[in-house]
């Protein structure tokens, strides 16, 4: 069977309990700035704390910017921000993550941890569905984190579930930096 190259952009998410939501999203976006793709990541949870994927995405300028837009993981990790901080930045995440996605100027939006997001109430499904059906053709939009509502999985192209099988979280391991942050 020949398959034809196709130029739509797709709606790719990436969820499950398992590790590796972000890992594979962060994978597409050296694969796709390979190319010669300008890509975006906008971060709905993470803060500018110290992740590896904001000092290994400044090797990939100009073809890769990414954004943390989070004020920190809500509801664990000793978070004592109230719920209307995270609101907020989540409205402000949105808000760019719509501005970046109908500018078209990039042809990759990875929205990280956006499940999260729409988990804990902090957005809505319909302004995720509502970014979606405005999409323009030809960007690829790639939406992660645990808990895709099934309407989102609907609306999406390509969904890959990761699944728990073993972590070392189980026996009591803290995050470990270079494979978790």
């Amino acid at each position: 069977m020949m398959v034809e190259s196709n130029d739509k952009g797709l709606v790719i998410v990436y969820t499950g309990d398992g590790k590796g939501k972000t890992t594979a999203a962060l994978g597409l976006c050296v694969r796709a700035a390979g190319h010669g793709n300008k890509c975006l990541i906008i971060q709905f949870i993470k803060s500018d704390w110290e992740y590896g994927e904001l000092a290994a995405m400044k090797c990939f300028i100009p073809q890769v910017e990414i954004r943390p837009m989070g004020v920190g993981c809500i509801g664990i990790l000793g978070d004592d921000k109230p719920p209307a901080e995270h609101q907020r930045a989540a409205t402000e995440a949105m808000r760019a993550a719509r501005e970046a996605v109908l500018s078209e100027k990039y042809d990759l939006v990875i929205l990280d941890e956006i499940h999260v997001a729409v988990r804990y109430n902090l957005i809505t499904v319909a302004e995720v569905l509502a970014l979606i059906d405005a999409k323009p053709k030809a960007v690829n939009l790639v939406l992660t984190g645990r808990g895709a509502d099934p309407r989102i999985i609907d609306a999406a192209d390509l969904v890959t579930e990761m699944k728990e099988i073993k972590h070392p979280f189980q026996k009591g391991q803290l995050s470990k930096k270079g494979i978790d942050y």
